[in-house]
């Protein structure tokens, strides 16, 4: 796989030294994988109280805009209150966008490699059904296949019981944001490379999603890596995005491109950011009624979470408080808009972007290490741009010799 850069921003070598930055006051790769892994998470705890509801529903639900950390929608009743319950939202606590991000870095360290989709069969379907983890919403350790969505809990109805090719086992699934929420390891894994973080991210979502949900989740990953550019900006990553997007997806984003255009307040850009994206998105205005043609696939429809994010990424300007909260603010699936905006702008800055203090009672109030994921995921990383560039030279080296160029 090629080990350079192919994105919309001027060249720069990959970095591939462990803590040596690529240039004076720039993240390193460590700190850029630990700042993503973190603001995913982060973005996550943010959004998940509010996730479902409307920009006014929260306007009125807390007297205001979401600022930080909030607790459950209904307070001491979420154990029972309907549709949250038995999910205790708030209080710092992460959904199963991270949950499903963490398990990936697992898969990740297992096989030390690139994935596809016979990894989600051979690694992240066990995971799933065998390894109990602590999980936030539930207040317990169980098996994350007890707390996963039911478009989640396809892969292992698909590949555990109904042994389908990995490739095709994502055909017939719900087309939503569940394959794409938990891509951004793949952008690290590939960082500063978007085009084979796209191809990454496409096959290994072939065994969970298809149309436009596998589409975005390829998109998504491009722009993880695109932000750990040397350089990148706001505008970079959504250029990049939109030079690797298809049919609706690259059309939603361009749209909410434009629509953000202009902004640099999230509440101004709220309804411009929703109507843009509108046309594009199948669920339909009433986030919890979703319409009869919700969630099939199109290949003139998107999912809803990726433009948005990249929206709010560029009226945030790529500032992590501004970003995040737009995307939480915005209501309707603003978990997993949060966590992409997260991952981003963490990737774009690394860990001194993510507020430390939302950081850190996140860590806690999960019971979660953050940072582990993130040490993990840098020694795959180096270990499969190492073997990249061998493959590289490798290749180099042959093509040299069958066109009679070698020295």
């Amino acid at each position: 796989m090629e080990p350079t850069l192919d994105v919309p921003t001027p060249a720069v070598r990959t970095p591939n030294a462990p803590s040596t930055p690529t240039a004076p006051g720039l993240p390193t790769l460590d700190d850029r994988i630990t700042g993503s892994l973190l603001g995913a998470a982060v973005g996550d705890a943010l959004g998940g109280p509010v996730e479902g509801y409307t920009p006014e529903q929260i306007l009125e639900r807390h007297g205001g805009r979401v600022t930080g950390i909030v607790g459950p929608w209904n307070g001491d009743a979420w154990r029972t209150a309907r549709p949250i319950a038995p999910y205790h939202k708030g209080d710092g606590h992460v959904t199963d966008d991270t949950l499903m991000t963490h398990t990936l870095i697992r898969v990740y360290e297992k096989v030390r490699g690139h994935l596809d989709a016979y990894a989600v069969a051979d690694h992240l379907v066990p995971e799933l059904m065998n390894s109990p983890v602590w999980i936030p919403e539930l207040e317990a350790e169980a098996l994350p296949l007890q707390r996963i969505f039911l478009a989640e809990k396809w892969i292992v109805t698909r590949l555990h019981y109904g042994h389908v090719d990995p490739r095709e086992a994502g055909s017939g699934n719900i087309v939503n944001c569940g394959a794409a929420m938990y891509m951004a390891p793949v952008g690290l894994v590939n960082a500063a490379n978007p085009r084979a973080a796209y191809a990454e991210a496409l096959d290994l979502a072939g065994a969970h999603q298809s149309s436009y949900g596998r589409e975005a989740a390829g998109v998504f990953a491009a722009a993880v890596a695109a932000a750990c550019v040397p350089g990148a900006t706001p505008a970079s990553v959504v250029d990049a995005a939109l030079s690797l997007a298809k049919d609706g997806t690259e059309a939603a984003i361009e749209a909410v491109a434009e629509a953000a255009s202009g902004h640099t307040d999230f509440e101004t850009a709220l309804t411009p950011l929703r109507r843009a994206v509108a046309p594009f998105d199948t669920v339909g205005p009433d986030y919890r009624a979703p319409s009869l043609g919700a969630r099939r696939p199109s290949r003139l429809h998107a999912i809803e979470e990726l433009p948005i994010a990249l929206g709010m990424l560029l009226v945030g300007a790529g500032d992590f408080r501004r970003t995040v909260l737009g995307a939480v603010n915005y209501g309707r699936d603003c978990d997993s808009i949060a966590t992409m905006a997260g991952a981003i702008v963490g990737a774009l800055h690394g860990e001194a972007a993510v507020p430390a203090d939302w950081a850190k009672r996140v860590a806690e109030a999960s019971r979660l290490d953050l940072h582990a994921p993130a040490r993990a995921l840098a020694g795959v990383a180096r270990e499969v741009f190492a073997r990249d560039a061998e493959a590289h030279r490798a290749h180099e080296s042959a093509f040299a010799a069958l066109t009679g160029t070698d020295r």
